[in-house]
């Protein structure tokens, strides 16, 4: 019976936990939920529905004839504009969705603590989480587009996604078993990894604070901007970080200098994230060299140059939506295999660990 014990504990140990299909599931709606936030956004429908959580009082909108009179006789300076109110009701209960799937994991999780090896505390971090971006959803609304809130509303659920792609690495028991010289050479790495993944964050933060402003058409030209290598910024004004809420932010409130330091900022977070991320991308490569480091090498690497790719034609082809929309997904997915490298760098173990 010992025996016996001893050969199939390993195999139970590599069972996927309770929650682990819920948890991915979770990543592909909340991906989903990514892309129809940023669709909503650069369609300028964010004030689709000037109340929440309903639509000009309705489930879903107004589409009678009848309950659109009286929707605009109600917001008179906010008139129903249907090419607007659907993207924005979907993308309220796609958000809904993912917030019921993880308050179902969170319930796995507590049913489910004492077993080895089951994480607690992070689905509770994501519920945590969610129930924040519902308030922030809100306050988008409310403070009507206020630029600090549609940032901190789009770093949440990317911050959402990327922890719901761990907890899905965690409960399907993802990591890497290496020699040690291979564990040793990985570690060396950690602080690239860090600065890569440190500058992906601020990347996506000035893009989403570029889109927050309107200032994606303030260079529509490349290489230079505006005709000049170094145009005519107010960098105060761009980054004043505590401005209160006007009476709505819809089209943006800032002049042409402070959107063209914007936009000037993220063109240069750009070069130094494509920096940090290709140096990292090199060094998994060369300097780690076994086959799974270099697996996350080219993915990393083809994710970074898709990105740059995507950025380059939006400005070349005057910023189509679906080219934007693709630009938000690549910084989305470059977030979430990033931070699984890091993931994987924290548990790798050694070949004689565990059996």
């Amino acid at each position: 019976m010992a025996q016996r014990s001893r050969q199939e504990g390993p195999r139970a140990r590599s069972r996927p936990a309770p929650g682990s299909r819920l948890a991915l599931l979770g990543c592909v709606l909340a991906l989903a939920v990514v892309a129809l936030g940023a669709f909503t956004r650069l369609v300028d429908a964010g004030l689709g529905c000037p109340d929440w959580p309903g639509c000009y009082g309705h489930l879903l909108w107004p589409r009678a004839d009848h309950e659109v009179m009286q929707a605009n006789a109600s917001f008179p300076d906010m008139p129903v504009d249907h090419d607007k109110t659907w993207p924005e009701m979907i993308h309220r209960y796609l958000a809904g969705g993912l917030g019921l799937l993880v308050a179902a994991l969170a319930l796995v999780a507590w049913r489910h603590r004492r077993r080895r090896g089951q994480p607690f505390r992070l689905p509770l971090l994501l519920l945590a989480l969610v129930v924040a971006q519902a308030l922030l959803g809100m306050w988008t609304v409310t403070l009507r587009l206020w630029p600090q809130v549609v940032v901190a509303h789009l770093l949440g659920g990317l911050l959402t996604l990327t922890l719901l792609a761990l907890l899905t690495q965690r409960l399907f028991h993802l990591r890497w078993r290496l020699t040690l010289p291979e564990l040793g050479r990985l570690h060396s790495l950690r602080p690239w990894l860090w600065l890569a993944l440190l500058m992906t964050l601020v990347q996506i933060a000035l893009g989403g604070w570029t889109t927050a402003n309107y200032a994606a058409v303030a260079c529509p030209d490349l290489p230079t901007c505006q005709g000049r290598w170094l145009p005519a910024m107010d960098l105060a004004q761009g980054f004043d970080l505590f401005h209160r809420p006007g009476p709505s932010h819809l089209g943006g409130r800032l002049d042409n200098e402070a959107r063209v330091a914007i936009h000037y900022s993220h063109r240069l977070g750009a070069l130094l994230t494509l920096i940090a991320v290709g140096t990292l991308c090199a060094l998994l490569w060369w300097r780690a060299g076994f086959a799974a480091a270099r697996r996350m090498a080219a993915l990393l690497g083809t994710l970074l140059l898709v990105q740059l790719a995507l950025g380059l034609a939006n400005v070349l082809l005057h910023f189509p939506v679906w080219v934007a929309v693709a630009h938000n997904l690549g910084a989305a997915l470059l977030l979430v295999t990033l931070a699984s490298l890091a993931h994987r760098v924290h548990t790798a173990t050694p070949h004689s660990e565990g059996g």
